[in-house]
């Protein structure tokens, strides 16, 4: 059977338009108008997913978030037009798998879909000041959006599995590369350092440790 997803949009415009992408992408659909339409069609369908709207007739797209999250664990993508790092806090903390941010593209929203359907619940990575969603790919760092390249992401990644510990650059290279570099590749180097220069464009000096002839580490 095809993966349902429940779809909360007061737009009947965008409902309609969203619908048939979804369809089309072999989705089965359910559209509801509402926060209490959502959270009616939600428990008592039990979609596979759920996309909500933040701006909604009888209240807030978080309001279902926050709701459906005290008993359900479905994955729930946000659409809003809020591209402040505060409010995607907000979101992720109230709930949200993942959230997108309008205009977008439906290629983008499907990419998104299949991540959450094929994905299971990470929990975030934290050392310091620096906080990383691995779900969501996003990395605050004192509670900024900090810009990452994705080898840059997977790198802290990497990192905050145990923080304070020293990773040696065969380790790094081994579980990033897959060992396709040179063990006497400076790129593992290179990358650190254009972390190291975004850590300091926020002022933060001394969460990420060089250790001379070893290694990195992440200050715990």
């Amino acid at each position: 059977m095809n993966p349902h997803v429940l779809l909360i949009e007061d737009d009947l415009d965008i409902a309609r338009l969203l619908e048939l992408d979804l369809t089309e992408a072999g989705y089965q659909v359910t559209l509801a108008m509402s926060v209490m339409d959502g959270l009616t069609k939600a428990r008592e369908l039990t979609p596979d997913l759920l996309i909500t709207d933040l701006g909604l007739p009888d209240g807030d797209g978080r309001d279902v978030v926050i709701r459906l999250r005290k008993n359900n664990s479905l994955p729930i993508i946000v659409l809003t037009a809020r591209d402040e790092v505060s409010e995607k806090v907000a979101l992720l903390e109230a709930g949200a798998d993942d959230y997108i941010v309008k205009p977008f593209s439906i290629a983008e929203l499907l990419a998104r879909i299949a991540v959450q359907l094929r994905s299971s619940p990470q929990q975030l990575l934290t050392a310091g000041v620096l906080t990383l969603y691995p779900d969501k790919r996003l990395a605050l760092l004192a509670d900024h959006e900090l810009r990452l390249s994705p080898r840059e992401f997977d790198l802290l990644a990497l990192l905050l599995q145990e923080p304070g510990r020293v990773y040696t650059r065969a380790e790094v290279i081994k579980a990033l590369w897959q060992d396709t570099l040179p063990s006497e590749s400076n790129v593992v180097d290179v990358h650190f350092a254009n972390i190291r220069a975004k850590f300091r464009e926020h002022e933060v000096y001394r969460l990420l440790r060089t250790v001379r002839g070893v290694g990195y580490a992440l200050n715990a």
